[in-house]
């Protein structure tokens, strides 16, 4: 006679486990609450993210490739952007102050990350506030170097310096790149304004914190890549 074995079912824990693969997919995105297993914030936030990035890559590529392109001069950086300071010219003066302010702020803004984290709601708002102040002073040094180069004669349509297209890809990408800083300003300061009220104490997660960091951080690192095209090249 052969004999059957029979094998215990494990006992249940009353939690239903996730559903994997196709199905798994489609719960998560369906549910609107996440996606592969990541917030759903988190997840709309890296695809804003990404759209962006293509967005600022054909902007420096457009830019890169106008530059290589024009048959009159490009200006330079060293002189149009100088500042002077003590009767003598400074290069890149300004843009120095300008790109040390910027990567401070990614320092406070990890910070308060960090202290998000550990869900100490004040500290985390200080410190976002201290980024967006951060965010601030870079806009305004930016309104200070626009307003110096339109009084030297810079427009989008000319520029006495050199290459009429330095005024416009100039403008134009370092604009589109102030407008992200300044609604980064805006963001920071309406998030930590509602950390101090509590509003996210019902729930207990600081997420958007984090999310709001990874828009600055982006902010931040396509500076990087503004920095080295237009006042380094």
């Amino acid at each position: 006679m052969s004999s059957i074995t029979t094998r215990a079912a494990p006992p249940s824990t009353g939690i239903a486990a996730p559903p994997m693969g196709l199905r798994g997919l489609v719960a998560d995105w369906s549910s609107d609450r996440q996606a592969f297993n990541v917030a759903w914030g988190k997840a709309m936030m890296w695809f804003f993210l990404l759209s962006d990035t293509f967005v600022f890559g054909s902007f420096l590529t457009g830019y890169m490739a106008v530059r290589m392109s024009t048959a009159v001069p490009w200006p330079n950086p060293s002189e149009v952007f100088a500042l002077h300071v003590g009767g003598a010219d400074v290069p890149l003066l300004l843009i120095a102050v300008m790109t040390f302010v910027l990567i401070s702020s990614s320092g406070t803004m990890a910070m308060a990350v960090n202290c998000a984290y550990r869900r100490d709601r004040v500290n985390a708002a200080r410190l976002m506030f201290v980024t967006a102040a951060f965010g601030a002073l870079f806009v305004g040094m930016q309104a200070y170097e626009w307003s110096k180069l339109i009084a030297e004669g810079v427009r989008p349509w000319g520029n006495p310096m050199g290459a009429a297209q330095f005024g416009s890809t100039f403008f134009m990408i370092t604009g589109f790149h102030g407008l992200h800083v300044t609604a980064g300003v805006i963001y920071l300061v309406v998030v930590a304004v509602r950390l101090l009220r509590g509003k996210y104490e019902h729930s207990g997660n600081y997420q958007i914190v984090e999310i709001a960091g990874l828009y600055w951080h982006f902010v931040d690192l396509v500076w990087v890549f503004i920095f080295a095209l237009f006042y380094l090249w």
